[in-house]
C-alpha cells in the first residue's frame, strides 16, 4: 500500500494587535527550525477582534519584509481579499515578493470578507473600497485567477476584457522566480469558491477548525473536480488550526484527525502575546509530538 505524504506545517501570526517586532522574531525563530516549512499572516485593513482602533498591519508589505528577513520558510498571505487591490497590481505586488524572497510565495487568495460580517466590512468603508455581493465577489476571483497567471506566465503584453476585470497591454516584469509560477492556494468554503478552487488551484485551505466541515467540503471540491475532469489529488487540501498554549493535547487531537481526513497542510495559528521560543515549542510539542502519536510511540 502507498504512503500517504507527511503532511507539512507551518505557523500563522495575525498582524494585527502585535507589535512588528514581535512578529519578526517568530518568523526568524521559525526559520531555524526545518519542522516548521511554512509561515503566513492574514489580509485585513484593520483589526477584527480586540481593540477596533488597534494596531493592523497590510498584509503584502509586511510580507515582503519578513521574505527579507528569512532565508528557508515558504511564506505567504492567507488569504489575499481580492476585493482589496485590483489584481494586475496583486500580481505585480505577488511577482516582487517571490523575487525578494528567492522564489518562496505560496499566493494566498480568495473572495474576501462575507457581506453579512460587520466587523470585517467596517474596513472597506473606511479605505473607500466597494463591497459587492458574494455572487460578484467570487466571479471577480475566478477572473483574477486567470489574469493573475497570464501577467506571471505570458512573454507579450494583452488584453484582458471580462465582466470585472478590464486590461489593456497588460504586461507582468518582473515574473516570479517559481516556474511556472507561484504556487495558487485559494482559501474559503462557500460552494461557488470551491468551484473556483477546482479550476484554478494548487491548494485549498478552509479557514477554521471546524474538521467536520472541512471534510465535507473537501469531498464537494473532489465532486467539482470529477465535474471538470480535474484528478482531485492535485489539489493539495490545508486547514488552519488554533494553537493552545495551555492545552496541547487539544491541538494535537486536532492535528491527528485533520491529517487522517487527508489534511497534508496544516497551519498553526499562533496567538499574541508570543511566549519565548514558541517556534521551538511548537515543533517540539505539537509537530514532532503528533508524528509521534499517530507512529504509535
Amino acid at each position: 500500500m502507498p504512503q500517504s505524504p507527511q503532511p507539512s506545517f507551518g505557523i500563522m501570526t495575525a498582524p494585527s494587535q502585535v507589535g512588528y517586532e514581535h512578529i519578526l522574531r517568530v518568523w526568524r525563530e521559525a526559520d531555524a527550525i526545518p519542522e516548521i516549512e511554512h509561515a503566513w499572516l492574514f489580509d485585513h485593513l484593520m483589526p477584527i477582534w480586540g481593540d477596533p482602533n488597534g494596531v493592523a498591519y497590510e498584509g503584502w508589505t509586511l510580507l515582503s519584509a519578513l521574505a527579507a528577513q528569512t532565508r528557508r520558510l515558504r511564506l505567504g498571505v492567507l488569504v489575499t481579499s481580492n476585493r482589496f487591490r485590483p489584481p494586475a497590481m496583486l500580481a505585480k505586488i505577488a511577482a516582487t515578493v517571490d523575487v525578494i524572497s528567492g522564489g518562496r510565495l505560496d499566493f494566498g487568495i480568495g473572495a474576501g470578507s462575507r457581506p453579512g460580517h460587520p466587523v470585517a466590512r467596517r474596513e472597506y468603508e473606511a479605505h473607500g473600497l466597494p463591497f459587492h455581493d458574494a455572487a460578484h465577489a467570487v466571479a471577480g476571483l475566478a477572473e483574477a485567477c486567470t489574469v493573475i497567471r497570464r501577467l506571471w506566465t505570458e512573454p507579450e503584453p494583452f488584453d484582458f476584457h471580462g465582466a470585472h476585470i478590464q486590461l489593456t497591454g497588460a504586461f507582468g516584469n518582473p515574473k516570479p522566480v517559481q516556474r511556472p509560477h507561484p504556487p495558487i492556494l485559494i482559501g474559503g468554503r462557500a460552494s461557488s469558491t470551491l468551484r473556483v478552487v477546482a479550476d484554478h488551484a494548487d491548494l485549498w485551505n478552509y479557514p477554521g477548525g471546524d474538521i467536520d466541515d472541512a471534510i465535507g467540503r473537501s469531498a464537494l471540491l473532489d465532486r467539482y473536480c470529477t465535474e471538470i475532469g480535474r484528478d482531485p489529488a492535485a489539489i493539495t487540501r490545508s486547514l488552519v488550526l488554533s494553537v493552545s498554549y495551555d492545552d496541547p493535547g487539544t491541538t494535537r487531537d486536532a492535528i491527528g484527525r485533520a491529517t487522517a481526513a487527508g489534511f497534508q497542510h496544516i497551519v498553526l495559528a499562533l496567538s499574541a502575546p508570543y511566549p519565548a521560543d514558541v517556534a521551538r515549542w511548537v515543533a517540539d510539542e505539537l509537530i514532532t509530538a503528533s508524528a509521534q502519536e499517530a507512529a504509535g510511540i
